[in-house]
Order: C-alpha cells, then sequence, then structure tokens
C-alpha cells in the first residue's frame, strides 16, 4: 500500500492546473492548517494526502502485530466485509476472529446490523468508524475525537488503513464474484443472490493460475497462515493482471483516470476527485465524460469502454454485486488481464479513500472542490 499511497500522492500534488474559479470554505476547527487534515504535519514539507497520514501510522504488520490486539483488527475487517456485503472476506474472518477471541455476541452485532450499546468502547468505535465511513462516507468530527481519545493517533490510523485495505480486498473478490470454495459455510446474510457465473475449480469468473513458490522470509508464527484456499481468493485474482505499467500502455492514462474517478464519485471522496479530475483532463479525458460521472447521468452516447467502466462500477460500488451481463460486456472490451489491473486501481483508489475520509483531508490552499457534495 506504501508504494501506492505515494505514487498517488505525487500524481496528486504535481498535477494540479490553474486553482478553480469556487472559493474554499474555511477549514473546520479540527483540521490542521499545515497538513490540511485531522493529524499534525510532522514538518514543514510533510506530504498532504495519503502518504502524510500514513506518516502517523506505527510501521507494524497491522493484521498479525497490532497494538490494540488480534480480536480487534479481526472486527474491523469483519466490519468492512459487513458495510461491504462480501461473504467470501466475511467468512474466513469470522472464523480467523472466534480463533483469536473475538466475543461471538460482537461478531452477531456486526453481522446483523445492531445497535452498538452494548458493546466495549473499543469495540463499538470500531464498528462505528466502519459504518459512517461506508455508509456516510465521512467520519463525523464526535466519531473521531472519540476514535483518539480512545486509541491515540497512531493506532487509529492503523486501524483505518487495516480497514482500507479489506476495502480494496472486498472489491477485487467482489468484482470477480468469489464465491465460497465447495464445502466451506458462508455466515453473513446478503440481501442479493450472488450470480452464477463462476468456474468450478476457483469457485470465481477467473481461472486457476499455477501457484508461486512460497517466500522463505520469516513469518508471524500464530495465525500466519493464509486464510485463503487454494486456487481461490484475493491473491488468485491479482495474479491475473499484468501491472500499472502493463495497464497504462494498454488502455492509457486517461482510461484510468476515469476508473478513480469513478471510485471517488462512489465514495463522495473530494479531495481524491478534485486532484484526479485535474490530472485526467491534461491526459485527454472529455470534460463530457467527467460530467456524466459526476452528476450520476445514463451513461447512454459514451464510447463502449468508457459506459461499461462507469456502469461496472456504479454496480461494484453502489449494488455490491456486479452482473452476469455487465461483467462479460467488460471482459470483452478490455481483455481479462487489464480489467483485472483495472479493478485493482479502483481497488486501491478506494483504500486511500478510506484514509483522506477518515482524516477529513482537504484540498491543498487555493485549490477550489470539483465534486458536488451528495
Amino acid at each position: 500500500m506504501k508504494n501506492f499511497a505515494s505514487a498517488l500522492g505525487l500524481l496528486m500534488l504535481t498535477a494540479l492546473l490553474p486553482l478553480g474559479s469556487t472559493a474554499q470554505e474555511p477549514l473546520p476547527a479540527d483540521i490542521d492548517p499545515s497538513s490540511r487534515n485531522r493529524l499534525p504535519a510532522r514538518a514543514a514539507d510533510s506530504a498532504q494526502g495519503v502518504e502524510g497520514i500514513m506518516q502517523h501510522g506505527s510501521g507494524v504488520d497491522v493484521r498479525f502485530e497490532p497494538a490494540f490486539g488480534r480480536a480487534l483488527s479481526e472486527l474491523a475487517i469483519l466490519t468492512v466485509a459487513r458495510e461491504h456485503d462480501q461473504p467470501y472476506e466475511w467468512s474466513l474472518h469470522e472464523t480467523e476472529a472466534l480463533a483469536v477471541g473475538l466475543d461471538p455476541e460482537v461478531i452477531d452485532v456486526v453481522r446483523n446490523r445492531q445497535a452498538l450499546a452494548g458493546l466495549d468502547e473499543r469495540e463499538a468505535i470500531i464498528v462505528q468508524i466502519g459504518r459512517e465511513l461506508f455508509g456516510a462516507h465521512r467520519l463525523s468530527a464526535e466519531t473521531y475525537a472519540r476514535a483518539v481519545s480512545t486509541f491515540g493517533e497512531t493506532n487509529l490510523v492503523d486501524i483505518v488503513s487495516l480497514m482500507g485495505n479489506y476495502v480494496a480486498t472486498a472489491l477485487r473478490l467482489t468484482a470477480f464474484n468469489q464465491h465460497m470454495p465447495p464445502g466451506w459455510a458462508q455466515f453473513l446474510p446478503l440481501p442479493f443472490t450472488p450470480p452464477d457465473d463462476i468456474l468450478p475449480d476457483t469457485r470465481s469468473r477467473l481461472p486457476r493460475i499455477a501457484p508461486r513458490p512460497r517466500s522463505q522470509a520469516a513469518e508471524p508464527v500464530l495465525y500466519s497462515r493464509g486464510l485463503a484456499p487454494a486456487g481461490t481468493g484475493p491473491g488468485q485474482i491479482r495474479g491475473h493482471g499484468a501491472g500499472p505499467a502493463a495497464l497504462e500502455r494498454n488502455i492509457g492514462r486517461r482510461t484510468m483516470d476515469l476508473a478513480v474517478l469513478v471510485t471517488a464519485r462512489a465514495r463522495d471522496a473530494q479531495y481524491l476527485w478534485t486532484t484526479t479530475e485535474l490530472a485526467a483532463l491534461t491526459h485527454g479525458l472529455e470534460p463530457a465524460v467527467i460530467d456524466v460521472v459526476r452528476h450520476g447521468r445514463p451513461t447512454a452516447g459514451l464510447a463502449d469502454r468508457d459506459a461499461i467502466l462507469i456502469e461496472f462500477g456504479r454496480e461494484l460500488f453502489g449494488a455490491h454485486i456486479v452482473s452476469a451481463a455487465t461483467y462479460a460486456r467488460a471482459r470483452a472490451l478490455f481483455g481479462q488481464s487489464d480489467l483485472v489491473d483495472l479493478i485493482d486501481l479502483m481497488a486501491r483508489s478506494a483504500e486511500s479513500a478510506t484514509l483522506l475520509g477518515a482524516f477529513d483531508q482537504h484540498l491543498p490552499a487555493g485549490q477550489a472542490p470539483l465534486l458536488p457534495r451528495r
């Protein structure tokens, strides 16, 4: 995540065009004027955006070595899975959560979207953060203040970065319709029936790839196993991509920027939207296409690739399910490898939007916002 965040932050801060015409609103009381988010700047020249936010994290493997304990890290992951209606992510991590000592009654509160009144304060705050970030797409000043008071800034950055990472995982799993492996129970109630356009061996829309040799690097001993059964899961999905450089060669920055804008609109992510729109215009993305995304307009009349990318994103982020017909069209237009990399780009952008939203990152001084509020 760190390399992606640094690259995205550099793109955002170096791609700014002349300032917009609409005046900026005054900064809220809990925003630092130097970092322009809720965290203090580390130095006068500290980066803004995701890179600056991540400077406040602990740097540890937050899933396996969090200062706040494994039970709460699994609770954060379950909250993400619940808010994204992601059954594979939920079911594997419910098993893991029980193994590391998370109370089954707490799991049921998240599963059934029940009131948080009976939870421990730390548990309640983690679930509330997820409900606000992935429901309202912003974290209230009141919830943020409670979270900092309870966890401290470093632990809160770790919690949100972990959530962002599993947002990205949830989106990849949903886009490629990852079902549970044969014989594995599914524990999450869903508001829809997942499509059945899957292959029997991977239980997803993608064929199986040969496993890569395991790294010999040291890993945490307890619960260090990969949760995903062989041939399934996010690693299997990402293995079908060729990477960002190949994606840029194949489809160009223009279409990549469109994918980020679709993500930013879905997440109401002002900082991500505005900085990306400014870059997208220099890469040839037409204002008319941008306005279709900005205002949620129909895609009729757009080029096929633009239309299907927008429709795919609206289903993925809005309905938490991508229809078989939409997936088939997208695969035919982009090809399997580029589609995997496009979804990976959208997933990582949503990961960034999670951090930007939690810490209320504002635009650089003088830059007018370009995304209307909903």
